[in-house]
């Protein structure tokens, strides 16, 4: 199963979102020095879940990256995320 796949997995068993969009931006950063060249490295992440509801940002953060800290510890560079509960102004 691909990274983005079981980040998508995790992601939708635990925090039930009503959107939830993954984009791999690993093609932006081929080449790289840092970029390991597997083509699943850098990721943005967009949720939105009842479950950031009275959450600040910084605390949404922390419970995504509690959610992916598997494949943050080792196999993605970067991931860039936006988390907010339903409702809120996406922009």
């Amino acid at each position: 199963m691909s990274i983005e796949n079981e980040m998508r997995q995790k992601l939708m068993i635990t925090l039930e979102p009503t959107r939830l969009d993954i984009i791999n931006e690993s093609e932006l950063h081929a080449g790289h020095r840092s970029s390991p060249g597997t083509g699943e490295s850098h990721f943005r992440i967009l949720v939105v879940s009842e479950m950031f509801k009275d959450k600040n940002r910084v605390a949404r953060h922390r419970m995504v990256n509690q959610i992916l800290s598997e494949e943050l510890a080792g196999r993605i560079h970067a991931c860039a995320l936006q988390t907010f509960a339903p409702g809120e102004d996406i922009g």
